[in-house]
């Protein structure tokens, strides 16, 4: 392979690297701010004060493009005591749907 060629694909994969890794963090502060409006909503504590990553896969979008589906949980607690699990579902930077 020509070294201007293997350096353009080095490029090309960094580029998508990054890209990944922003869309990556708009969708974790989608789902963070769905999560914690959601339990404000009900009176609940967000515990952690944040979302964790469970499933990532591709889907179709609205307009038939393909997008990436991520799947963060979170706990939360309305008594104090019992710790329960909810999950928001976020496909490109738009929330999807939120689980209690």
């Amino acid at each position: 392979m020509d070294p201007g060629w293997s350096m353009l694909a080095m490029l090309a994969a960094l580029i998508g690297l990054l890209w990944y890794w922003r869309d990556s963090l708009g969708a974790r502060d989608a789902a963070n701010d769905a999560a914690r409006e959601t339990c404000a909503g009900l009176g609940a504590s967000l515990l952690e004060g944040t979302v964790s990553f469970r499933r990532l896969r591709t889907v179709r979008g609205a307009g038939g493009s393909l997008e990436l589906e991520r799947t963060y949980v979170f706990e939360y607690t309305r008594d104090g005591y019992v710790r329960q699990q909810g999950f928001v579902v976020v496909a490109g930077r738009a929330v999807q749907s939120v689980g209690l």
